[in-house]
């Protein structure tokens, strides 16, 4: 059974435990450089963003979401767990704070594109750089009612 809370400061070295298996599971296209780098961004600012928390019945977080307002600005579900139903958890989740939920994918990562396809999520437009200005195109999804 999994529950979806807020992040507090003691999640900060979770978080990041988490979004390293995600990305060492599914994207393999960034470069080296580039993963390192990324990392290190991610590093400085996850343990303190106003996370949303997939946890276990031990309150062990399995994943997590960045939400503004309507936007998902990221989900990241730890490569041990995926496929148990915490991605579409937290996607129902935010679908219940707001009727429709917009986001951002890399349209190298076909299994995050498979898996929001499948929940009903749309393409909505395609940038050919990603948000910090790399050579990652990103699908713009918009999820349907």
């Amino acid at each position: 059974m999994l529950t979806i809370r807020t992040s507090i400061p003691s999640d900060g070295s979770r978080v990041v435990q988490i979004w390293r298996s995600a990305v060492d599971a599914t994207h393999d296209f960034l470069t080296a450089q580039d993963r390192l780098s990324i990392e290190g961004e991610v590093s400085a600012f996850l343990p303190s963003a106003p996370l949303w928390l997939a946890v276990d019945a031990r309150d062990y977080a399995t994943g997590f979401m960045l939400l503004s307002g309507s936007h998902m600005e990221a989900l990241f579900v730890d490569h041990v767990y995926r496929g148990k139903g915490v991605g579409r958890t937290l996607v129902g989740y935010a679908i219940s704070l707001h009727t429709t939920i917009t986001t951002d994918v890399n349209e190298q990562n076909v299994q995050a594109v498979s898996f929001y396809n499948h929940l009903g999520f749309r393409r909505i437009g395609r940038s050919e750089l990603d948000g910090q200005g790399r050579p990652y195109p990103l699908l713009h999804l918009r999820s349907t009612p």
